[in-house]
């Protein structure tokens, strides 16, 4: 099935009680996940907002590890998460493409800022946008 947009920056900065509000409102949410003081962290910049593990389990929740030790546990734990350093694409733990700006396009990619590209996006898989609601159709 088609995932749903997963909705970027002004979620992850909120923490898990706004993450669960987008969810609620049948939106997938990408947070950035630290280890920090052998505890799960998300913030954007660095660890803000400590997070249940039971979170990332989430269908709708897709885990960007900032830190190897992040990502470790994440796998460990079942979680969807992925792991990038400007990489023109990356691949997540299930499968998708997550596709940095202005890189091409497949069925099986997010698209990561549609907003600065000109590129069709019903191709693709979903998107990953702080101006999500432009975007309905991946929903």
């Amino acid at each position: 099935p088609k995932p749903s947009s997963a909705a970027s920056d002004v979620y992850k900065r909120q923490g898990q009680r706004y993450c669960q509000t987008a969810i609620d409102a049948g939106y997938n949410v990408e947070i950035d996940v630290w280890v920090y003081d052998d505890i799960f962290w998300t913030g954007h910049a660095r660890p803000q907002y400590r997070v249940d593990e039971d979170f990332f389990l989430k269908e709708e929740v897709w885990c960007h590890a900032k830190d190897i030790e992040a990502l470790k546990r994440l796998l460990d734990l079942g979680a969807h998460c992925f792991f990038h350093q400007n990489d023109p694409v990356t691949l997540t733990s299930k499968g998708y493409m997550w596709t940095y700006p202005t890189q091409p396009l497949t069925e099986k990619s997010i698209c990561v800022k549609p907003e600065v590209q000109l590129i069709a996006l019903k191709h693709s898989a979903g998107v990953c946008s702080d101006h999500i609601q432009k975007y309905e159709e991946f929903r």
